[in-house]
Protein backbone atom coordinates (compact mmCIF):
# COMPACT_ATOMS: atom_id res chain seq x y z
CA UNK A 1 0.00 0.00 0.00
CA UNK A 2 1.32 3.43 -0.88
CA UNK A 3 0.00 6.84 0.11
CA UNK A 4 0.53 10.08 -1.74
CA UNK A 5 -0.49 13.66 -1.11
CA UNK A 6 -0.06 16.59 -3.52
CA UNK A 7 3.05 18.46 -2.41
CA UNK A 8 1.69 21.84 -3.37
CA UNK A 9 -1.07 23.71 -5.14
CA UNK A 10 -1.01 26.10 -8.11
CA UNK A 11 -2.66 29.51 -7.99
CA UNK A 12 -6.34 29.01 -7.00
CA UNK A 13 -7.34 31.62 -9.59
CA UNK A 14 -6.21 29.25 -12.33
CA UNK A 15 -9.34 27.10 -12.04
CA UNK A 16 -12.95 28.14 -11.68
CA UNK A 17 -14.67 25.74 -9.25
CA UNK A 18 -17.80 25.90 -11.41
CA UNK A 19 -15.84 24.20 -14.20
CA UNK A 20 -13.87 21.86 -11.96
CA UNK A 21 -16.07 18.79 -12.28
CA UNK A 22 -15.50 16.40 -15.15
CA UNK A 23 -17.76 16.57 -18.18
CA UNK A 24 -18.38 13.56 -20.46
CA UNK A 25 -15.77 14.94 -22.87
CA UNK A 26 -13.29 15.45 -20.01
CA UNK A 27 -13.69 11.84 -18.88
CA UNK A 28 -13.10 10.48 -22.36
CA UNK A 29 -10.13 12.77 -22.94
CA UNK A 30 -8.53 11.78 -19.64
CA UNK A 31 -9.07 8.10 -20.36
CA UNK A 32 -7.59 8.46 -23.86
CA UNK A 33 -4.56 10.36 -22.57
CA UNK A 34 -3.92 7.65 -19.99
CA UNK A 35 -4.61 4.79 -22.39
CA UNK A 36 -7.38 3.62 -20.06
CA UNK A 37 -10.01 1.27 -21.40
CA UNK A 38 -12.67 0.47 -18.79
CA UNK A 39 -12.58 -3.24 -17.94
CA UNK A 40 -15.41 -5.55 -16.96
CA UNK A 41 -12.98 -7.43 -14.71
CA UNK A 42 -12.82 -4.48 -12.33
CA UNK A 43 -16.36 -3.33 -13.01
CA UNK A 44 -15.14 0.01 -14.30
CA UNK A 45 -17.98 2.29 -15.33
CA UNK A 46 -16.97 5.92 -14.93
CA UNK A 47 -19.57 8.52 -13.92
CA UNK A 48 -19.67 11.27 -16.55
CA UNK A 49 -22.49 13.46 -15.25
CA UNK A 50 -21.71 16.37 -12.91
CA UNK A 51 -25.30 16.62 -11.70
CA UNK A 52 -25.20 12.97 -10.64
CA UNK A 53 -22.03 13.28 -8.56
CA UNK A 54 -23.36 16.42 -6.85
CA UNK A 55 -26.61 14.57 -6.16
CA UNK A 56 -24.62 11.73 -4.59
CA UNK A 57 -22.75 14.18 -2.35
CA UNK A 58 -26.04 15.81 -1.25
CA UNK A 59 -27.70 12.45 -0.60
CA UNK A 60 -24.66 11.34 1.40
CA UNK A 61 -25.13 14.42 3.62
CA UNK A 62 -21.45 15.28 3.28
CA UNK A 63 -20.59 18.09 5.68
CA UNK A 64 -17.90 20.73 5.76
CA UNK A 65 -16.05 19.03 8.63
CA UNK A 66 -16.24 15.49 7.20
CA UNK A 67 -13.28 13.29 6.39
CA UNK A 68 -14.58 11.20 3.50
CA UNK A 69 -13.05 7.98 2.27
CA UNK A 70 -13.85 7.09 -1.34
CA UNK A 71 -13.20 3.61 -2.71
CA UNK A 72 -12.52 3.30 -6.43
CA UNK A 73 -12.29 6.96 -7.48
CA UNK A 74 -11.39 6.08 -11.05
CA UNK A 75 -10.75 9.25 -13.05
CA UNK A 76 -11.99 11.49 -10.22
CA UNK A 77 -15.54 12.53 -11.13
CA UNK A 78 -16.99 11.90 -7.68
CA UNK A 79 -13.72 12.81 -5.93
CA UNK A 80 -13.91 16.38 -7.20
CA UNK A 81 -17.52 16.74 -6.06
CA UNK A 82 -16.60 15.41 -2.63
CA UNK A 83 -13.74 17.90 -2.37
CA UNK A 84 -16.22 20.72 -2.95
CA UNK A 85 -18.15 19.71 0.17
CA UNK A 86 -15.88 17.88 2.64
CA UNK A 87 -12.90 18.94 4.71
CA UNK A 88 -10.73 16.01 3.62
CA UNK A 89 -11.06 13.27 1.00
CA UNK A 90 -9.01 10.07 1.05
CA UNK A 91 -9.33 8.00 -2.13
CA UNK A 92 -8.45 4.30 -2.27
CA UNK A 93 -7.59 3.11 -5.78
CA UNK A 94 -6.24 -0.29 -6.85
CA UNK A 95 -5.53 0.49 -10.52
CA UNK A 96 -1.90 1.54 -11.09
CA UNK A 97 -2.57 3.98 -13.93
CA UNK A 98 -5.61 5.60 -12.32
CA UNK A 99 -3.87 5.92 -8.95
CA UNK A 100 -0.87 7.61 -10.54
CA UNK A 101 -3.00 10.11 -12.47
CA UNK A 102 -5.58 11.16 -9.90
CA UNK A 103 -3.45 13.56 -7.79
CA UNK A 104 -2.53 15.48 -10.94
CA UNK A 105 -6.17 15.71 -11.94
CA UNK A 106 -7.06 17.17 -8.54
CA UNK A 107 -4.25 19.74 -8.72
CA UNK A 108 -5.18 20.73 -12.28
CA UNK A 109 -8.92 21.06 -11.76
CA UNK A 110 -9.31 22.07 -8.12
CA UNK A 111 -5.94 23.46 -6.96
CA UNK A 112 -7.39 25.30 -3.98
CA UNK A 113 -8.51 21.94 -2.55
CA UNK A 114 -5.50 19.84 -3.50
CA UNK A 115 -3.97 19.83 -0.03
CA UNK A 116 -7.27 18.42 1.32
CA UNK A 117 -6.85 15.28 -0.80
CA UNK A 118 -4.78 12.15 -0.31
CA UNK A 119 -4.54 8.89 -2.18
CA UNK A 120 -4.02 5.34 -0.98
CA UNK A 121 -2.86 3.07 -3.79
CA UNK A 122 -4.13 -0.31 -2.64
CA UNK A 123 -6.85 -2.92 -2.84
CA UNK A 124 -9.55 -1.66 -0.46
CA UNK A 125 -9.89 -5.18 0.96
CA UNK A 126 -6.32 -4.86 2.28
CA UNK A 127 -6.65 -1.37 3.74
CA UNK A 128 -6.53 -1.35 7.54
CA UNK A 129 -5.38 2.24 8.08
CA UNK A 130 -5.76 5.56 6.33
CA UNK A 131 -3.67 8.74 6.39
CA UNK A 132 -4.82 11.77 8.35
CA UNK A 133 -7.79 12.07 10.70
CA UNK A 134 -10.19 9.16 11.16
CA UNK A 135 -12.80 9.01 8.39
CA UNK A 136 -16.33 10.10 9.28
CA UNK A 137 -18.04 9.15 6.01
CA UNK A 138 -17.71 6.64 3.19
CA UNK A 139 -18.96 7.53 -0.29
CA UNK A 140 -18.22 5.28 -3.24
CA UNK A 141 -19.26 3.94 -6.62
CA UNK A 142 -18.60 0.23 -6.06
CA UNK A 143 -18.38 -2.40 -8.79
CA UNK A 144 -21.00 -5.09 -8.26
CA UNK A 145 -18.55 -7.99 -8.02
CA UNK A 146 -16.81 -6.61 -4.90
CA UNK A 147 -19.41 -4.21 -3.50
CA UNK A 148 -20.57 -6.20 -0.48
CA UNK A 149 -17.19 -7.46 0.79
CA UNK A 150 -15.59 -4.02 0.34
CA UNK A 151 -18.45 -2.28 2.12
CA UNK A 152 -18.42 -4.70 5.07
CA UNK A 153 -14.61 -4.55 5.30
CA UNK A 154 -14.59 -0.75 5.47
CA UNK A 155 -17.38 -0.60 8.06
CA UNK A 156 -15.56 -3.18 10.17
CA UNK A 157 -12.09 -1.65 9.96
CA UNK A 158 -13.14 1.97 10.39
CA UNK A 159 -15.73 2.30 13.17
CA UNK A 160 -15.39 6.09 12.99
CA UNK A 161 -17.37 6.04 9.73
CA UNK A 162 -20.78 7.37 10.77
CA UNK A 163 -22.49 7.76 7.40
CA UNK A 164 -22.10 5.75 4.21
CA UNK A 165 -23.57 6.13 0.75
CA UNK A 166 -22.65 3.63 -1.91
CA UNK A 167 -23.72 3.37 -5.51
CA UNK A 168 -24.04 -0.26 -6.53
CA UNK A 169 -25.89 -2.44 -9.01
CA UNK A 170 -29.64 -2.12 -8.33
CA UNK A 171 -29.92 -5.80 -7.43
CA UNK A 172 -27.15 -5.45 -4.85
CA UNK A 173 -28.81 -2.30 -3.48
CA UNK A 174 -32.07 -4.21 -3.04
CA UNK A 175 -30.30 -7.02 -1.18
CA UNK A 176 -28.43 -4.69 1.15
CA UNK A 177 -31.54 -2.72 2.05
CA UNK A 178 -33.96 -5.66 2.30
CA UNK A 179 -35.68 -6.44 5.60
CA UNK A 180 -36.77 -9.78 7.10
CA UNK A 181 -39.43 -11.49 5.02
CA UNK A 182 -38.29 -9.93 1.75
CA UNK A 183 -37.44 -12.51 -0.90
CA UNK A 184 -34.00 -10.94 -1.49
CA UNK A 185 -33.19 -10.63 2.23
CA UNK A 186 -30.02 -12.58 2.89
CA UNK A 187 -26.45 -12.56 4.14
CA UNK A 188 -25.59 -9.03 2.88
CA UNK A 189 -28.78 -7.64 4.44
CA UNK A 190 -28.11 -9.12 7.88
CA UNK A 191 -24.41 -8.33 7.99
CA UNK A 192 -24.94 -4.73 6.89
CA UNK A 193 -27.56 -4.40 9.62
CA UNK A 194 -25.00 -5.46 12.20
CA UNK A 195 -23.24 -2.13 11.59
CA UNK A 196 -25.92 0.27 10.48
CA UNK A 197 -29.48 1.21 9.66
CA UNK A 198 -29.72 0.53 5.93
CA UNK A 199 -32.10 1.92 3.33
CA UNK A 200 -32.40 2.54 -0.41
CA UNK A 201 -31.62 6.17 -1.18
CA UNK A 202 -32.46 6.48 -4.87
CA UNK A 203 -31.95 5.05 -8.33
CA UNK A 204 -29.28 5.92 -10.90
CA UNK A 205 -29.82 5.55 -14.63
CA UNK A 206 -27.41 3.89 -17.02
CA UNK A 207 -26.71 6.94 -19.18
CA UNK A 208 -24.65 8.73 -16.51
CA UNK A 209 -21.86 6.16 -16.91
CA UNK A 210 -19.20 5.55 -19.52
CA UNK A 211 -19.36 2.92 -20.78
CA UNK A 212 -23.07 2.55 -20.04
CA UNK A 213 -23.61 -0.67 -18.02
CA UNK A 214 -26.30 -3.16 -18.96
CA UNK A 215 -27.80 -2.94 -15.48
CA UNK A 216 -29.36 -0.17 -13.42
CA UNK A 217 -27.70 1.19 -10.29
CA UNK A 218 -29.02 2.23 -6.90
CA UNK A 219 -27.91 4.29 -3.93
CA UNK A 220 -27.78 2.71 -0.48
CA UNK A 221 -27.52 4.75 2.71
CA UNK A 222 -26.06 3.28 5.89
CA UNK A 223 -26.11 5.19 9.17
CA UNK A 224 -23.90 3.68 11.86
CA UNK A 225 -25.55 2.33 14.99
CA UNK A 226 -24.45 0.12 17.84
CA UNK A 227 -24.46 -3.62 17.03
CA UNK A 228 -26.90 -5.88 18.86
CA UNK A 229 -26.14 -6.35 22.54
CA UNK A 230 -24.84 -9.89 22.86
CA UNK A 231 -22.11 -11.89 24.54
CA UNK A 232 -21.42 -13.62 21.21
CA UNK A 233 -18.70 -12.20 18.99
CA UNK A 234 -19.40 -10.76 15.55
CA UNK A 235 -17.64 -13.76 14.01
CA UNK A 236 -19.91 -16.15 15.93
CA UNK A 237 -23.04 -14.29 14.85
CA UNK A 238 -21.92 -14.15 11.21
CA UNK A 239 -21.23 -17.90 11.29
CA UNK A 240 -24.90 -18.47 12.17
CA UNK A 241 -25.99 -16.12 9.38
CA UNK A 242 -23.82 -17.90 6.82
CA UNK A 243 -25.13 -21.32 7.88
CA UNK A 244 -28.77 -20.22 7.86
CA UNK A 245 -28.64 -18.86 4.32
CA UNK A 246 -26.41 -21.57 2.86
CA UNK A 247 -29.56 -23.69 2.78
CA UNK A 248 -32.15 -20.94 2.93
CA UNK A 249 -35.10 -23.12 1.88
CA UNK A 250 -34.60 -25.43 4.84
CA UNK A 251 -35.94 -24.80 8.31
CA UNK A 252 -33.41 -23.45 10.76
CA UNK A 253 -33.39 -26.76 12.61
CA UNK A 254 -32.05 -28.41 9.46
CA UNK A 255 -29.99 -25.51 8.08
CA UNK A 256 -28.10 -25.02 11.37
CA UNK A 257 -27.48 -28.72 12.02
CA UNK A 258 -23.92 -28.57 10.71
CA UNK A 259 -23.18 -25.38 12.62
CA UNK A 260 -24.60 -26.73 15.91
CA UNK A 261 -23.38 -30.32 15.56
CA UNK A 262 -26.74 -31.98 14.95
CA UNK A 263 -30.39 -31.08 14.26
CA UNK A 264 -31.19 -31.69 17.94
CA UNK A 265 -28.47 -29.32 19.12
CA UNK A 266 -29.62 -26.73 16.58
CA UNK A 267 -33.15 -27.00 17.93
CA UNK A 268 -31.88 -26.63 21.48
CA UNK A 269 -30.07 -23.40 20.61
CA UNK A 270 -33.05 -22.05 18.69
CA UNK A 271 -35.50 -22.74 21.50
CA UNK A 272 -33.12 -21.15 24.01
CA UNK A 273 -32.96 -18.07 21.75
CA UNK A 274 -36.73 -17.86 21.50
CA UNK A 275 -36.73 -18.69 17.78
CA UNK A 276 -38.96 -21.34 16.22
CA UNK A 277 -36.94 -24.30 14.90
CA UNK A 278 -39.37 -24.34 11.95
CA UNK A 279 -38.55 -20.75 10.96
CA UNK A 280 -36.26 -19.92 8.05
CA UNK A 281 -33.33 -17.55 8.02
CA UNK A 282 -35.10 -15.06 5.79
CA UNK A 283 -37.55 -14.26 8.59
CA UNK A 284 -34.98 -13.40 11.29
CA UNK A 285 -33.54 -10.05 12.35
CA UNK A 286 -29.86 -9.58 13.11
CA UNK A 287 -30.79 -9.44 16.81
CA UNK A 288 -32.35 -12.90 16.58
CA UNK A 289 -29.26 -14.29 14.87
CA UNK A 290 -27.22 -12.83 17.72
CA UNK A 291 -29.42 -14.56 20.29
CA UNK A 292 -28.95 -17.90 18.52
CA UNK A 293 -25.15 -17.48 18.51
CA UNK A 294 -25.24 -16.54 22.19
CA UNK A 295 -27.42 -19.55 23.08
CA UNK A 296 -24.91 -21.97 21.57
CA UNK A 297 -21.92 -20.21 23.08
Amino acid sequence: MSTTEPSGAPDPAATDVRDALLSPADVRELAAALGVRPTKQRGQNFVIDANTVRRIVRTADVRADDVVVEVGPGLGSLTLALLEAADQVVAVEIDDVLAAALPSTIVARMPERALHFSLVHSDAMHVDELPGPAPTALVANLPYNVAVPVLLHMLDRFPSIERTLVMVQAEVADRLAAGPGNKVYGVPSVKANWYADVKRAGAIGRNVFWPAPNVDSGLVSLVRREPPKTTATKAEVFAVVDAAFAQRRKTLRAALAGWAGSPALAEEALVAAGVSPQARGESLTVEEFARIAEAKA
